[in-house]
């Protein structure tokens, strides 16, 4: 029976926020320091260059000619070679984002360009995102054209492909990062306004005054939020795939398990941020400084991270948006890839319990804190 009553009065409490939701959509509120900050983070935080790329060679041939093409590429300031004895290897390399492209030399390398036939190399490039592949192809051909040696350029042919996303679209690198984006609004702007709204209507006093517990109060907080981030989540992989054909090669169980571990990282911030803050400005302002701007410039959805200086590049290992980013793609272009799932997530659900923990902490029934 009591924990029937504890349930009850926490299913009282989800409903009383879902018709609030209802009723009083939040409006976003835009402070003059904003534009300062958008200053700051692209004018420090920014690199379009390429910067260098991890890249694995396959030499099936081991001749001369291909020890002195694998140099050149080891010696490239473009490129950071890593050995690969075979193409497994290297598929699986690719597969878990620890290189980015791989040059295949076939067997017969030396002997057609002794023979003075064309000889082919095969350039396999992560189509996920467009421009780095286009960066690596460019980079790639210029480095094979500067160290072919003597005879005539045209002897050495190179064909490009590009995985996961065969036609370099954009959309199906921008729709994932997109979502990214739209998750992080539903969890921190949104729950950011929640405990601040009622303290400055006065009915924070009131919820006090009932016999329900902390916990309660912020399950009844939390969950409502949580139902409509996975809403959220489940209208923006159909119109992903239906509406601008993004295609989804993963499993509904592994993207559920993920944007659950998301949403908790986002409300948990989002929460905090309620808790601390007094005024629905102020929580709105550091909701955009913290959770907003970050997810949007820091977790890789539009800059390249390897591109970024060494300082930010640690920097963005706090942003949970930087790994919820890499397990989109992955889901929506790869497939079910657990080794990189399960590390992202191991960090996600690290960051949520520090936010959590955090905001249970802080959160006390009184009025005079």
């Amino acid at each position: 029976m009591p924990d029937t009553l504890w349930w009850r009065q926490v299913l009282a409490l989800i409903g009383k926020e879902y018709k609030q939701i209802v009723r009083d959509p939040s409006s976003w509120l835009v402070a003059g320091g904003l534009p300062l900050v958008f200053l700051l983070l692209f004018g420090y935080g920014i690199n379009l260059d390429a910067g260098v790329m991890d890249f694995a060679i396959i030499d099936e041939s081991g001749s001369a000619r291909s020890l002195r093409l694998a140099a050149a590429f080891a010696h490239s300031s473009s490129f950071r070679v890593r050995p690969a004895k075979d193409r497994p290897e290297a598929e699986a390399m690719m597969r878990d984002s620890k290189v980015r492209g791989m040059l295949v030399i076939p067997r017969d390398f030396e002997a057609r360009l002794e023979a003075g036939e064309g000889a082919a190399l095969q350039l396999i490039v992560d189509g996920a995102e467009p421009n780095t592949a286009k960066f690596i192809a460019a980079y790639a051909q210029g480095v094979i054209e500067n160290s072919a040696g003597p005879g005539p350029p045209a002897s050495v042919s190179m064909e490009s492909r590009y995985w996961y996303n065969p036609a370099a679209s954009s959309p199906w690198f921008l729709i994932p990062g997109s979502i990214t984006i739209i998750m992080t609004l539903t969890g921190v702007m949104l729950t950011a306004l929640v405990i601040a709204r009622e303290r400055e209507r006065g009915t924070m006093e009131a919820m006090f005054a009932t016999p329900v517990s902390r916990m309660q109060l912020l399950l009844g907080k939390l969950l409502p939020y949580f139902g409509l981030g996975m809403v959220s989540m489940a209208v923006c992989t159909l119109a992903a795939s239906g509406i601008f054909g993004v295609p989804f090669r993963g499993s509904a169980g592994a993207l559920v398990l993920l944007s659950s571990m998301f949403m908790l990282t986002s409300l948990g911030q989002g929460l905090l941020i309620s808790v601390l803050a007094r005024t629905q400005l102020l929580a709105a302002q550091a909701a955009l400084f913290s959770g907003f701007l970050p997810a949007m410039i820091l977790s890789g959805f539009v800059f390249d991270i390897g591109s970024m200086p060494f300082a930010v590049q640690q920097v963005t290992r706090l942003v949970p948006a930087r790994y919820f980013n890499v397990c989109l793609q992955t889901v929506f272009l790869t497939g079910d890839v657990w080794e990189v799932f399960l590390p992202n997530m191991a960090c996600m659900g690290a960051i949520a319990l520090v936010f959590l923990s955090l905001v249970y902490r802080n959160f006390v029934k009184r009025l005079d804190v």
